[in-house]
């Protein structure tokens, strides 16, 4: 993937339950490509099979797997135009993998592309958290979480930048805004 192209690639990050998914889909509603997250994606299906490659029950196996979807979005997505925005993906996954089986996240990212320098976090958010099928993580571990992948776009050298807790049209305006 051609570097310029690479640094269009646009991270959001954070706590679970902070407003990704919500955020996400306001910058595809602006005419964005955007990528749906990886975890969320397996766990709909593993809910519907057999649910062997879940999180909760396999986290080295998930990560592994949501690794392999993540690597695939960029590759589909490394001829758009313009940002694109990716819900968690390649860094969460391989931070997961770190996590879950001491495989070092730059062993996991050698040979993949940067995305762009700047990483956006939503924060911890109880008054908008909830779980559900897909998302059985309570709001401790989501806060665990959050603190290790800041630690980790750090080792990796991205700046994080920390989402402000507005409704979701204003944090889209400050991103697009903050874009370097």
């Amino acid at each position: 993937m051609q570097n310029r192209i690479a640094s269009r690639h646009v991270v959001l990050s954070g706590c679970s339950g902070g407003g990704k998914s919500t955020l996400l889909a306001e910058l595809s509603s602006r005419g964005f490509e955007t990528v749906e997250e990886p975890g969320r994606r397996i766990v709909e299906e593993e809910l519907r099979g057999d649910g062997k490659v879940l999180p909760w029950v396999d986290l080295e196996a998930f990560a592994r797997r949501a690794i392999g979807m993540a690597a695939g979005d960029r590759e589909r997505m490394r001829t758009a135009e313009g940002w694109v925005f990716f819900d968690r993906g390649l860094l969460d996954a391989a931070a997961a993998l770190e996590h879950a089986a001491s495989v070092a996240v730059s062993d996991t990212l050698s040979g993949h592309d940067r995305f762009h320098h700047q990483v956006f976090l939503t924060p911890p958010w109880p008054e908008i958290y909830h779980g559900d099928s897909e998302r059985q993580q309570d709001l401790k571990r989501g806060v665990a979480e959050y603190h290790r992948l800041i630690e980790t776009f750090e080792r990796l050298g991205y700046d994080s930048v920390l989402l402000p807790k507005l409704d979701v049209e204003a944090r889209a305006d400050f991103i697009l805004d903050a874009l370097t």
